[in-house]
């Protein structure tokens, strides 16, 4: 699976997806872009947005997009609170849909 780490995220989150094809934002060449624009351009070429931005999924039509949103709640958007949930994200990649939004919590 092809995911995109949102600006938002630590890129180094994106070696701890083991089993998946994780880029930031800035890898794809896509930095600087705002939600809408992003998922435009994430569009086909990624199956998951991996973010914290929590108004996202209110602000854009995610089921349009075609592309899974996965929104990550902890503490902060710090790797040390973010490392502990890599197992409930990497549970629920394995069942994301595209065009669908899944919340993992701390």
């Amino acid at each position: 699976m092809n995911l995109l780490l949102d600006e938002c995220v630590p890129g180094v989150l994106k070696n701890d997806m083991i089993g998946h094809q994780a880029f930031t934002v800035e890898d794809a060449g896509f930095k600087g872009l705002k939600n809408g624009k992003l998922l435009q351009a994430a569009s086909g070429k990624y199956d998951v947005l991996l973010t914290v931005d929590k108004s996202i999924s209110a602000q854009q039509n995610i089921a349009a997009s075609g592309v899974a949103l996965l929104i990550i709640r902890a503490k902060s958007n710090r790797y040390d609170d973010l490392k502990p949930l890599i197992p409930k994200i990497l549970a629920a990649l394995d069942h994301i849909q595209p065009g669908t939004i899944v919340v993992v919590r701390s």
